[in-house]
This record gives structure tokens, sequence and C-alpha cells, in this order.
């Protein structure tokens, strides 16, 4: 696997994870919170600047 196609899953995976925060609206959900903060720190460490794809 190429940088760039983890880069594009890790990308897809976050953003999966944003629009189920979306959907469980004010509802607190720690796990969720957690794969979402651990997606963020992937994808910061690739150079990927996830303010651009935040919902």
């Amino acid at each position: 696997m190429t940088d760039k196609e983890l880069i594009t899953i890790t990308i897809d995976r976050y953003a999966e994870l944003q629009r189920i925060k979306r959907e469980n609206g004010n509802q607190e959900n720690r796990e969720l919170d957690y794969s979402i903060k651990l997606a963020t720190a992937k994808l910061s460490s690739m150079g990927v600047n996830v303010e651009d794809i935040t919902l």
C-alpha cells in the first residue's frame, strides 16, 4: 500500500466518524470521540490538515 492510499483510507475513515458524530447530535459517546482523536492524530502525522475536512 502506498502512502497516498493509506492517507485516502484514513481520510475516508475520519469522514465516516464525523458523519456518525453529527448524527448522534448532543449524545455523548466517548469511544467515538476517542476514535476521532486517533484519526486526527494519524492524519496530522501524515501532513493532512484535518481542519479542511471537519464537519
